[in-house]
């Protein structure tokens, strides 16, 4: 038996055969929501997806009551739900070794094809439809992190420890660095072109604008690589140690991650947050990724102990079994009610913030919840899951399940 063999069977001891995890499906679902809850600010801003770009302030439409409001609606979202999304590719990255280890295939075997689909995916989506896709990013690192998983477990912890506080340090080096540069503001001119391309711009117009600007625009996966390895590996631990499981060890570590995810997170990321702009990539990129940690405990002890709102974990359940459809999906739908080749809602409503975009957020939410759960009525899959599963059987040869 080759060293490969031997780790995959020991894999495929420490993960035993499970049913679907419907936690994980509910944490997806909300994952979702909560993506949209920090894109949803970019579509409704004047100058569009090139927000981050421009102006790293929490706070940038609002005032008194308003302004309170907008500012913990964002401080609860910003970073948290992507992490909590990367932590969960891990996760489902290690289901998928571990079914392929008991079944004997070879690894990474059909996951290339499906790590390639994610890949031209995203690459689709960031240039047809939003320019902060997250697709690309974790195609990329689930290649790296399926490679690590046959691997010791010496090995990926070293490399988790590794990507972590490498990545730590990198953004306190950056953040260090642009406190002290001379940055400069974009023009009026420049500001009213931006402004001009989303309230009035066609379609065409944006494409052509994220494909001139694809670097700067992508630079996001490019400097948080190592956060996103350390989130996929742990993602990986927690499946392994039974965090996402419905048995009463699983309910005890899922409420030591609340408190050790939100004691921690929470006044670590309130100390960024209010430290100001200058401290955006540490808010975002190093203390949100341990809220994070704790959103997931704090989801599973609610999921746990509150059953009588079985209606609503399942609306969230669906959505998360159809996550990649539901991601592209509020993405497509705001950008056509938002910007000036559809409604134009952003430009006719912007003196309505933060009002009118907390609402659209939730009325997109609740058609993703209500599509999700009809469409799995009748339909086992997503329509892009269906898509997914259907190009990785007819390029791998693999029977659809």
């Amino acid at each position: 038996m080759t060293a490969t063999e031997h780790r995959s069977t020991a894999l495929a001891h420490d993960s035993p055969p499970v049913s679907r995890l419907p936690l994980l499906d509910v944490l997806r679902g909300t994952a979702i929501l909560g993506t949209l809850a920090t894109n949803v600010w970019l579509f409704t801003a004047p100058l569009g997806e090139v927000t981050p770009l421009y102006s790293t302030e929490l706070t940038v439409s609002a005032s008194g009551v308003g302004q309170v409001v907008e500012s913990v609606f964002r401080f609860l979202a910003n970073g948290k739900f992507l992490a909590l999304l990367a932590i969960l590719f891990g996760a489902g990255l290690a289901i998928q070794y571990g079914s392929a280890a008991r079944r004997g295939r070879r690894w990474p075997g059909t996951y290339l094809a499906r790590a390639l689909f994610l890949l031209v995916e995203g690459a689709l989506h960031f240039v047809l439809v939003f320019a902060w896709d997250v697709l690309m990013g974790y195609a990329v690192t689930g290649l790296v992190v399926a490679w690590l998983l046959t691997r010791s477990p010496r090995t990926r912890r070293i490399v988790l420890w590794t990507a972590a506080t490498g990545h730590v340090l990198f953004m306190t080096l950056v953040t260090a660095a642009l406190a002290t540069a001379n940055v400069q503001e974009p023009s009026a001119r420049e500001t009213a072109e931006l402004t001009a391309l989303y309230a009035e711009g066609s379609y065409l117009e944006q494409v052509l604008f994220r494909l001139d600007h694809a670097l700067l625009l992508r630079i996001e996966p490019i400097i948080t690589f190592g956060l996103l390895v350390a989130l996929f590996l742990i993602g990986v631990g927690l499946l392994r140690a039974g965090a996402f499981h419905p048995d009463v060890s699983g309910r005890r570590l899922r409420v030591r991650l609340a408190c050790w995810g939100l004691g921690v997170g929470l006044p670590l990321n309130l100390a960024t947050a209010l430290g100001g702009a200058e401290l955006f990539l540490l808010d975002r990129y190093v203390a949100a990724p341990v809220v994070a940690v704790g959103y997931i405990g704090l989801i599973g002890v609610v999921v746990d102990r509150l059953s009588k709102f079985g209606v609503v974990a399942n609306a969230f359940s669906a959505l998360g079994r159809t996550a990649m459809s539901g991601y592209i999906a509020q993405n497509v739908v705001c950008a056509l009610l938002c910007y000036g080749f559809g409604l134009g809602l952003a430009a006719q409503l912007g003196g309505a913030q933060p009002w009118w975009t907390l609402g659209l957020w939730t009325a997109v939410s609740l058609g993703l919840l209500v599509g999700a759960s009809l469409w799995l009525r009748r339909f086992r899959y997503g329509p892009l899951e269906w898509v997914q599963k259907s190009v990785v059987s007819r390029f791998t040869g693999s029977p659809r399940r």
